[in-house]
């Protein structure tokens, strides 16, 4: 499979109310992570996913998936040519790697995530004894 369902994220008004609902409803661990973000762990098999704040006052409170891809800015320039409307061009999420959100022709979000280049270390010189 080419480019998987990998993350899932509710934004919301009152995350507290949606974490309380969910904690009792599915077996997932959820945990605050940076920046008052919750991580949901939904155990293996699937895809996780996160909590947080509406970044858009006035959106409904609503989940988006997120589909891995190679390369966030090329994925964005095709669906933009193909008539998307974009919401995130390009945003770097720490050190982990990278997102972007858009609309599709037919007016649903969605996003798209790639993950960091792991950086090549040298090993350290080891020193004589």
């Amino acid at each position: 499979m080419g480019n998987p369902f990998v993350h899932v994220e509710l934004n919301t008004d009152d995350v507290g109310k949606a974490k309380k609902f969910y904690l009792k409803l599915f077996d997932w661990k959820i945990s605050t992570l940076s920046l008052g973000y919750t991580g949901i762990d939904v155990g293996k098999g699937g895809a996780g996913g996160g909590m947080q704040k509406k970044p858009m006052p006035g959106a409904p409170s609503m989940w988006l998936p997120y589909v891995q891809v190679d390369d966030v800015k090329k994925t964005v320039t095709k669906a933009r040519k193909l008539g998307a409307e974009i919401l995130v061009d390009y945003m770097e999420i720490g050190d982990m790697g990278a997102i972007g959100i858009f609309t599709d022709p037919s007016g649903a979000a969605i996003g798209v995530w790639a993950m960091a280049a792991k950086p090549t270390r040298k090993p350290a010189k080891q020193r004589k004894k």
